[in-house]
């Protein structure tokens, strides 16, 4: 086994987080129901890549996920930072007494659990007093639809998942209700990695000593404002510690953190130079970089099918995870013969060889294109015109359209996607028809892996009602709306095929050449009024000058004449 260690920086992280743990805890469940759909027991998925087995004090065996959280004092709502398995005492203020000065205690009413969560501690009670569970009491299940439709504050209020004392860690001072946590430098003036660093190094170190042989770590990390700094001091550690350890890092933005409409000038250069200065530190720890974040979901190609509020993180964190799952579903694949199962499972991979295939090989670009089809539709014949691979849909921002890219390095994983007559399509025919839909490109990419499995994305209760009337239960795109509501949530919609892809292409030019181009504008430049700016964020001129020439670099290596046009502007 090849373990995958998760990190969580920032809050719209731990949305996206809270969904991805979510769509686990749903599988492993499924998994076990002695009723449940052949299609999830027989998933081929090692779950222990990214779970841990334990053991509280009282003798429970416990199954956790290998993740840290880091996020705002007050930012988990009614949950506890220790979790409910490991019922220790930890936060037990001590009866030694070292200080005789002045004593000042600081109180925080707690939050009332919501539907979901009362339903959850009313089923674990039954669990302890039967040992089964029979159902949810009083509390219907579209009542918790509808309540987490109305409301969701923090991301632990639709998180379904257990999780160990070590994961969850929250900033001492840094609290959920802080103003204008929206860029580099008050991240870095907030935290002093010296003082709380150590900590959650820690924490992290707990879940890698356990590991027999760690693959690599998975970072999700919010960067649109101050959790940027604190993910790159954290990345830093990372690096020094675990040099040979590979790092994929998802960088994820909600479409509220990109509105620009009312800055006035000097907020727009600090937004600009917060993301070059972020783009630049990150990508310098890790080996492979994803952006993850569009302006507006709900107007992408990529949520044709879906109904969603770009105001509520809870829904766009719910498409960003289901991405994020498919991506890495081949990460813990169980690897078989030429001819073991392979209608179930086929082209298990490690981050090492993502690495290798995305940005170890031809230009070594290491800043990758995630495209998505949510829900994938058949692989036989076209969806409204469109081939199968033309329904894959960027969620990174600032890319080209269309772009034709001859060195293109591709890595695509398609789960429970469905042949015809309605059933679900083996693995075979999926290799067989994604192939003759490359055959039948104009411009084909230089290479490209596929992996697939005929598991689906399975949809948990407390997933958001964002599925448009054109979906059915099982995810078929249908050519009749159904009618009644326009969006349609887990009550009505049980799991969906999905397509993802990690494109390694020229597209992502426009998202470096930005960067690069308000680095150079506004840091670099002899007398930029900007410069105390970046000072004030802790960097000095010779940094600066080193980070943008990192950014050159990127930029050149996809194309050597967009750097003599970008310095012209």
């Amino acid at each position: 086994m090849r373990e995958v260690v998760t990190v969580q920086v920032g809050e719209f992280a731990n949305f996206v987080g809270s969904h991805f743990w979510n769509f686990q805890d749903e599988l492993i469940g499924l998994a076990a129901d002695p009723l449940g759909d052949a299609v999830f027991k027989n998933q081929h998925l090692n779950m222990d890549v990214l779970y841990r087995s334990g053991e509280t004090q009282q003798g429970v065996l416990t199954y956790t996920p290998r993740l840290v959280s880091v996020g705002f004092k007050g930012g988990l709502g009614s949950v506890s930072a220790r979790g409910t398995l490991y019922n220790d005492d930890a936060d037990t203020p001590s009866n030694i007494v070292t200080w005789r000065g002045n004593v000042a205690t600081q109180h925080t009413e707690s939050r009332k659990k919501n539907l979901f969560l009362q339903s959850l501690s009313e089923e674990e009670q039954e669990n302890v007093v039967s040992g089964q569970s029979s159902g949810r009491g009083e509390i219907e299940d579209k009542d918790i639809v509808e309540c987490l439709e109305k409301d969701v504050t923090f991301w632990t209020d639709f998180s379904k998942v257990h999780y160990h004392p070590q994961s969850l860690y929250q900033l001492n001072g840094l609290w959920m209700d802080v103003q204008e946590f929206d860029n580099y430098g008050i991240g870095k003036e907030s935290l002093s990695w010296s003082s709380q660093g150590e900590e959650i190094d820690e924490r992290l170190r707990f879940f890698v000593e356990e590991c027999d042989h760690i693959q690599g770590f998975q970072f999700i990390v919010d960067d649109s404002g101050g959790f940027s700094a604190i993910a790159g001091d954290f990345l830093e550690s990372v690096a020094d510690e675990y040099s040979n350890t590979p790092v994929l890092l998802y960088s994820v933005r909600s479409p509220s953190s990109s509105n620009m409409l009312r800055e006035n000038k000097k907020q727009i250069v600090s937004r600009n130079l917060h993301d070059a200065v972020s783009f630049a530190r990150l990508s310098s720890f890790c080996q492979l970089y994803v952006p993850v974040g569009l302006p507006s979901l709900s107007r992408s190609k990529a949520t044709t099918h879906l109904c969603i509020d770009d105001q509520k993180p809870y829904h766009c964190s719910a498409v960003y995870a289901a991405a994020l799952h498919s991506i890495g579903l081949p990460l813990r694949m169980e690897a078989h013969g030429a001819t073991t199962d392979s209608n179930y499972v086929s082209g298990a991979v490690h981050i090492n060889d993502l690495v290798r295939m995305l940005a170890g090989q031809g230009r070594q670009n290491m800043v990758a294109i995630l495209d998505v089809a949510m829900p994938a539709p058949s692989v036989f014949g076209k969806h409204l015109g469109q081939s199968f691979l033309e329904n894959l849909q960027p969620l990174t921002p600032e890319v080209t359209e269309d772009a034709e890219d001859l060195q293109a390095l591709e890595y695509m994983a398609v789960h429970g996607v469905f042949g015809s007559g309605g059933d679900r399509a083996s693995v075979s025919e999926v290799k067989d028809e994604i192939c003759a839909a490359y055959e039948g490109e104009t411009v084909k990419p230089m290479h490209c892996h596929l992996s697939t499995a005929q598991c689906p994305l399975p949809i948990p209760l407390p997933f958001p009602s964002i599925f448009g009337n054109l979906i059915s239960q099982h995810g078929q795109l249908l050519t009749t709306p159904i009618s009644g509501a326009l969006s349609r949530g887990s009550l009505d919609v049980h799991s969906i095929p999905i397509a993802a892809r990690l494109r390694s292409s020229s597209a992502i030019l426009p998202f470096l050449e930005r960067r690069l181009t308000n680095l150079l504008r506004h840091g670099t430049v002899q007398g930029s009024s900007a410069s105390p700016l970046l000072r004030s964020w802790g960097f000095g001129r010779e940094e600066v000058e080193d980070m943008g020439e990192s950014l050159s670099k990127m930029v050149l290596a996809l194309n050597p004449h967009s750097l003599s046009s970008s310095d012209s502007d």
